[in-house]
């Protein structure tokens, strides 16, 4: 099981680091970990080695917001691939909506990424979900749609890596009123489906306003959460690694 949070650009490099190293004492102490949860945290770009120094001990996966489609070259401003391996990343976020939509990235944009992360070792976390609240056989076939268009330039070139797929519905990212939890359960156990079928390690996790308790309510359908400014207070993301240890001790006790 995956929990993890985005710090996006919300907080100062040295709040970065006293976060990190608050959430790091609770996992290494956590059960969580031993039954199988792997924590992370994917922070702004110089915040990276200090947050895998702090994390790696502990058990606390380190990745990043985004990467560039080239490993090498002429391209200011970019962060390669390669560096973000090299630096201990595991994961890295690609397709977000906020990419798209503040920064025009298209779909085959978004597919380059992916076969970028995949050709340098790391696990890319891709971001899908649909943009108007409907119903959830539409958002599935459009979720769908994104998944496939993701991973075709990686497939093309014969990777079939590990990867994360994030459903995060867009009206839903920040929102007052969060998706409901029948909604994202039917959505989630389609999705879940069709990647069953893939030739990718692949697992999925929400994140659409993800806050405490919702785990619980959609454990049967996902693999994990991904938590946004709710993960601000590391003993909120303490109280959802609890309930991760709760729902992974249930099964334990159940398959007995």
């Amino acid at each position: 099981m995956l929990i993890g949070s985005s710090l996006k650009m919300y907080f100062t490099h040295a709040r970065t680091v006293a976060w990190a190293e608050e959430v790091a004492r609770i996992v290494e102490v956590h059960p969580a970990a031993a039954a199988g949860v792997t924590p992370f945290v994917i922070p702004q770009y110089p915040s990276i080695p200090a947050c895998v120094e702090i994390g790696a001990p502990a058990g606390l996966a380190v990745g990043a917001q985004d990467l560039a489609t080239h490993d090498a070259g002429p391209y200011t401003g970019e962060v390669s691939g390669a560096v973000l391996a090299e630096l201990g990343c595991r994961f890295v976020e690609v397709g977000h909506a906020e990419r798209r939509r503040l920064y025009g990235e298209s779909d085959d944009v978004v597919a380059a990424k992916v076969f970028a992360a995949q050709r340098n070792g790391l696990v890319p976390l891709v971001c899908v979900g649909e943009a108007e609240r409907g119903e959830p056989d539409a958002a599935v076939v459009e979720c769908v749609r994104q998944i496939e268009s993701a991973l075709s330039a990686a497939r093309a070139a014969g990777l079939h890596g590990e990867i994360v797929i994030a459903y995060e519905p867009l009206w839903a990212i920040g929102a007052p009123e969060p998706a409901g939890a029948p909604y994202i359960d039917a959505v989630c156990r389609a999705l879940r489906a069709h990647l069953e079928q893939a030739p990718e390690h692949a697992r999925l996790i929400y994140g659409g306003s993800a806050g405490p308790g919702l785990l619980t309510e959609i454990a049967d359908a996902v693999d994990g959460i991904f938590l946004g400014r709710f993960a601000h207070d590391p003993r909120a993301f303490g109280a959802v690694l609890d309930e991760a240890a709760g729902i992974l001790a249930a099964r334990q006790k159940e398959s007995r």
